[in-house]
C-alpha cells in the first residue's frame, strides 16, 4: 500500500513541477512577444501575416488571435501605427511600422534586455 501511495504522490509531484515549467515558460513567451515585434518591425513595416511567419521562423509560435489584440494595444499606445497598401492579390493590406514613440520605447526595451541577459549570465556562471 506505502509503495503506490508513495508513487502517486511522486506521480502528482511530477505533473506540478511539468505544469508549472510549462506556465513560467507561457509566461516567458509572452513577456518577450511584444519585444520581439517591435524589433521585427524596427527592421521595416510589415503585414500581420508575415510578422507571423517572421516569429514562427525563429520559433516563436503565435496565432493570429494573439497578435491582432497586441498590434492594437501597441497602436493605442502610439508605439505603432499603420499604413493601408493595395495589394495584388485581394483588398488593401495594413502595414504596422514604428512611431518615434517606439523607436524610443524600443531601445528602453533593449536597455532592460541586456541587463536582464547580463543578469542571468552572472548568476548562471557564479
Amino acid at each position: 500500500m506505502y509503495s503506490i501511495v508513495h508513487r502517486h504522490y511522486i506521480y502528482l509531484y511530477q505533473n506540478q513541477l511539468t505544469m508549472n515549467a510549462e506556465n513560467v515558460k507561457s509566461q516567458m513567451r509572452k513577456g518577450t512577444l511584444e519585444y520581439c515585434i517591435l524589433l521585427l518591425l524596427k527592421k521595416e513595416p510589415a503585414y500581420t501575416s508575415d510578422i507571423i511567419q517572421k516569429l514562427q521562423e525563429a520559433k516563436l509560435i503565435v496565432v493570429e488571435g494573439t497578435l491582432y489584440p497586441l498590434l492594437t494595444r501597441l497602436k493605442n499606445s502610439e508605439l505603432l501605427s499603420y499604413q493601408w497598401i493595395e495589394s495584388t492579390q485581394g483588398p488593401p493590406r495594413k502595414y504596422y511600422q514604428l512611431t518615434e514613440k517606439g523607436i524610443d520605447f524600443l531601445g528602453e526595451l533593449e536597455t532592460s534586455w541586456q541587463e536582464l541577459n547580463d543578469t542571468i549570465n552572472h548568476i548562471r556562471n557564479n
